[in-house]
C-alpha cells in the first residue's frame, strides 16, 4: 500500500539537528550589510552636517566689500 521511509541514522540526525542550529545562530549577510549601511548613512549624515556648517561660517566671514 505504501513504501516505508528509510530510518535515518544517528550521525545524520546529529548532522541534521547542527546544521539546523548554525543557521539559527549565524548572522547573515543581509544582517550585516544591514549594520554596515546604518553605520555608513549615520557617518554621512554627521560628515554633512558639520561641513554645512563650517562652510556657512566661512561664508559668512568673507565680506566682498572689505578692501
Amino acid at each position: 500500500l505504501g513504501k516505508q521511509d528509510y530510518k535515518k541514522t544517528r550521525p545524520m540526525l546529529r548532522a541534521t539537528r547542527l546544521k539546523a542550529e548554525a543557521k539559527k545562530t549565524a548572522l547573515g549577510v543581509k544582517e550585516v550589510a544591514l549594520v554596515l549601511a546604518a553605520i555608513l548613512v549615520f557617518l554621512l549624515a554627521f560628515y554633512a552636517f558639520f561641513y554645512l556648517n563650517v562652510s556657512s561660517e566661512v561664508d559668512l566671514d568673507l565680506d566682498p566689500d572689505e578692501n
